[in-house]
């Protein structure tokens, strides 16, 4: 065995497909978790080719196993190894309950049936078949039934399966273009009325995954109001142009990736500070809750789910009417 302690147990000699091999993770999830997550930082050949260390494959093994247990690969990829090996022994050893379960369960009234369909398509890379699995589901299902009780927990199911390596980046990407779809398709057959009140629905600087914004467009253009989508990677000047120019009553910011951007505070305060005042700031996505505290100085409302952005929007379009 390895002697954590010897510099030949870190020195870069094993090619991406041994390490692969001896951690169950697939190539495309090694080279993410380096990319997004710096959760290793292999050494290169003369031709750029990565090699890890015996000490890379312990701890990326090790965060496997912690993401097994249900952690988030945000919080463990930099641990460093020693407190790696703690904290899996003692999940291990103690099983952690509730929301650290290594698999979600269905939303009650969820049809288990069809999201299994779904996700099996997206493991297969049959695009065809999940765009019809979502257009058959959109018959029966209301769109915030669809939405909450099938886009989200697919979402949730497919991250889960990236993290643990059962699937690969172009899964992630293959399944984010069938929803983008189906979601741009839903919203087009909205029709709100002439004088409903505007919310603008942007991500602000540096945050650049679509999907949480177009959901909170549909839900709210569902709840009665005109939209004003702006997209990804805002900078705080133009959502607030935006919501000036369109008399908005309430701005959505969609928030997913990065939970630790430094420059995501200040881009915050800066678009209170520019907004009317008075105008209702909400926020919602994964990296929400990495962001509560510059949230609540800006007196941003964080919504957990589909059914709170909705309830939000119905009480302030009663307040404002």
């Amino acid at each position: 065995m390895s002697d954590p302690q010897s510099p030949r147990y870190r020195q870069p000699r094993h090619p991406i497909q041994v390490v692969s091999r001896a951690t169950g993770l697939s190539p495309d999830v090694l080279r993410a978790w380096e990319r997004r997550y710096h959760a290793v930082d292999p050494g290169r050949t003369p031709g750029a080719h990565r090699l890890y260390s015996d000490s890379d494959i312990a701890r990326l093994t090790l965060i496997r196993k912690a993401l097994a247990a249900g952690r988030r690969i945000g919080f463990v990829a930099r641990l460093p190894l020693e407190e790696l090996e703690v904290l899996v022994a003692q999940d291990e050893a103690h099983p952690l309950p509730g929301p650290l379960a290594p698999r979600r369960p269905v939303p009650p009234g969820a049809d288990g049936s069809l999201l299994s369909r779904c996700f099996a398509a997206v493991e297969r890379m049959d695009g065809p078949a999940l765009e019809r699995a979502l257009t058959g589901a959109s018959v029966t299902l209301t769109t915030p039934q669809m939405l909450e009780k099938l886009l989200v927990p697919l979402l949730q199911e497919i991250g889960a399966g990236w993290r643990s390596g059962r699937i690969g980046i172009r899964h992630e990407h293959l399944a984010t273009a069938a929803i983008r779809a189906w979601l741009v398709g839903a919203r087009q057959a909205q029709a709100p009325a002439a004088h409903a009140p505007v919310l603008v629905v942007a991500t602000p600087g540096g945050q650049v995954h679509e999907l949480g914004a177009l959901m909170a467009a549909l839900v709210a253009e569902t709840a009665g109001w005109r939209v004003v989508y702006l997209g990804v990677d805002l900078p705080a000047e133009e959502i607030a142009a935006a919501a000036r120019q369109e008399s908005a009553r309430a701005v959505a910011l969609s928030l997913i990736y990065p939970p630790d951007d430094p420059r995501l505070p200040h881009e915050l305060r800066r678009l209170r500070r520019l907004l009317p005042g008075g105008l209702a700031l909400f926020a919602g996505g994964d990296a929400a809750a990495a962001y509560a505290g510059v949230l609540r100085e800006v007196d941003a409302r964080i919504v957990g789910s589909i059914s709170e952005l909705r309830e939000a929007l119905d009480a302030l379009r009663r307040r404002v009417a």
